[in-house]
């Protein structure tokens, strides 16, 4: 497949190209700075800024899906409206090229863990990733109203690390998955890219949410 990645420097995106080259897929990344990326089989890198929807548009025409794993950086003291204004361009971009297929990388923070209570209003919740948790969920709520595109959305578990990839997950929707001994659930972000991946070239979770965790 010819698939678009937006953030592929990043903590996700990095991951999900390695798993794309890695399965053949050809990949043309978005990239503000195409410099950072270096040439590699398979991967076309063109500069596009993620928040302007005609560049985007521009850049993924002609592609089979879009992924984006976009995260404007936790230290970001902007990154509640980065993060959702990234999310606009990204959905007009992809409409605007005549796209249908956009998975998009979210949060934990708007998965529950309780009836009517989700991750990121539970007092425990740290306060450095909230407001990058809030944008998540507003871009989620956003996307729920979308019914041109094909879009899916992916909600990491709370407990996201390096790791080796075994090709090995589980999938829920809308509840964070439970883990072992009463702890947390989680996934190496190599495994999360695994999971990326397979929901592109078979796609089970469309204009749905889902979270997948070892």
């Amino acid at each position: 497949m010819k698939i678009a990645l937006i953030g592929a420097t990043g903590f996700v995106g990095s991951p999900v190209l390695s798993e794309l080259l890695g399965r053949g897929h050809q990949v043309t990344v978005l990239a503000r700075t195409p410099s950072k990326l270096p040439a590699q089989t398979g991967l076309t890198v063109v500069k596009a800024d993620a928040l302007d929807a005609a560049q985007v548009a521009q850049a993924v025409a002609g592609h089979d899906a879009v992924i984006s794993a976009y995260n404007p950086g936790w230290s970001e003291p902007a990154i509640h409206d980065l993060h959702l204004q990234a999310s606009r361009a990204i959905v007009q971009g992809v409409k605007a090229a005549g796209l249908k297929r956009l998975l998009v990388v979210g949060g934990a923070g708007s998965l529950y863990v309780a009836p009517g209570l989700q991750l990121v209003d539970t007092p425990e919740f740290p306060a450095q990733y909230k407001q990058g948790a809030l944008a998540a969920r507003e871009a989620l709520s956003e996307l729920k109203k979308e019914t041109t595109l094909d879009w899916s959305f992916v909600s990491p578990p709370i407990a996201l690390a390096p790791g080796e990839r075994t090709g090995k997950y589980r999938v829920g929707a809308d509840d964070l998955l439970p883990g072992q001994g009463g702890q947390p659930a989680g996934i190496s972000v190599a495994d999360l890219a695994v999971a990326i991946v397979d929901e592109i070239e078979t796609p089970r979770h469309v204009q749905k949410r889902f979270t997948v965790a070892h």
